[in-house]
């Protein structure tokens, strides 16, 4: 195995391939006679393939544009090797993220998504000018804005006698149950507002109406952030642990102690596989909680669908979005757990084939 693929995988260095900037293609030239070279490979496409799937994400703008930068870049894997890494670009971005500036357009976004016209016009509008408006513009409507956007819709509503909705008991059993159970913490926050001492059968309605859908988003969007964060520096720790196991093994050629060498080569393996039976724990475990949520919001769209109060008519398209989002991670977390019990066994494969 090169010294120059260990460089790559430990983050420096030239990169191994000459592929055209972004292309899906194998991170590392393989030696398909090496089954070190076939190990490092799998882990450098994996961690291409991260980056990729990162910028293809529903994560904010700022880490997808800085995921594709890194893709794009002339210096190939060295450039995705330095995104990964602490303090590299992933970081960068996520920094970005506490920018007064890009918190305020988040939250005028989330409004926007999660407030419809026919519940919250008098807030949908004001986050659709503020959207289009300065930073100054999105500052008010955050400060201010928002609030007295809410306080004129609720006006309306209670005024209107065809578009005030009749919370039944039953609505507010469910919003208690939701408050108590549901997997989502942000969901469970909004439904314990919707019910906190001095709430109205107008704070219920608001919860049906945009409450349950933004903290449904909210859920969403810290799940995601959260699984980007682990896997990231996962496949910095697994970029390193590689170019340790292949480095030792390339020693052991050469040892003049080849029974230290040896064992050093071994343990150097051991961890690798170690690393990675933990990643596809962690994983499985993600791929539980993505399965809880996609059921979760299923039985929600269909109780939306079946049932005759039009309180309930307002969470029926973002519980349909969010099932297909919530599939959507399960189906990535199964993915990636697969690739770690691949990188685990192909790790315990060259344990065993340095032991001898």
């Amino acid at each position: 195995m090169s010294a120059l693929v260990v460089a790559v995988l430990a983050g420096g260095g030239a990169p191994v391939h000459a592929a055209p900037a972004g292309a899906d293609t194998p991170a590392v030239a393989a030696d398909l006679a090496d089954p070190t070279s076939l190990v490092a490979a799998a882990a450098a496409d994996e961690a291409r393939a991260r980056v990729l799937r990162l910028a293809k994400s529903g994560l904010p703008a700022e880490i997808r544009t800085s995921a594709w930068n890194a893709l794009r870049s002339t210096r190939g894997d060295a450039a995705i090797a330095e995104w990964l890494a602490p303090g590299g670009g992933y970081d960068a971005a996520k920094q970005r993220l506490r920018d007064a500036r890009s918190r305020n357009r988040a939250f005028c976004e989330r409004v926007v998504s999660t407030h419809p016209v026919a519940f919250s016009p008098e807030v949908r509008s004001a986050a659709e000018r503020a959207l289009k408006g300065t930073d100054a513009d999105r500052a008010a409507f955050v400060k201010t804005g928002y609030a007295e956007a809410q306080q004129r819709d609720r006006v309306m509503r209670e005024a209107d006698a065809q578009r005030r909705l009749e919370v039944a008991a039953k609505d507010r059993a469910f919003v208690r149950a939701v408050a108590d159970g549901d997997p989502g913490e942000q969901v469970r926050v909004a439904a314990q507002w919707a019910l906190r001492p001095g709430s109205t059968d107008a704070d219920v309605a608001e919860f049906f109406g945009y409450g349950w859908a933004t903290g449904a988003a909210l859920d969403v969007e810290a799940y995601r952030l959260r699984v980007a964060d682990g896997e990231v520096r996962r496949q910095h720790a697994l970029s390193l642990l590689v170019a340790r196991a292949v480095a030792a093994e390339e020693a052991l050629k050469s040892s003049a102690d080849a029974a230290k060498a040896r064992a050093e080569a071994e343990l150097a393996w051991r961890a690798v596989a170690d690393h990675a039976d933990g990643a596809q724990k962690a994983w499985l475990a993600e791929q539980e909680a993505a399965r809880a949520q996609a059921e979760s919001w299923q039985n929600i769209a269909r109780l939306s669908k079946e049932s005759a109060d039009a309180i309930w008519e307002k969470i029926s398209a973002p519980a349909e979005a969010r099932q297909s989002d919530w599939a959507a991670e399960q189906a990535e977390a199964a993915l990636t757990a697969a690739f770690w019990k691949d990188m685990a066994d192909r790790a315990r494969d060259s344990e065993n084939r340095v032991q001898g």
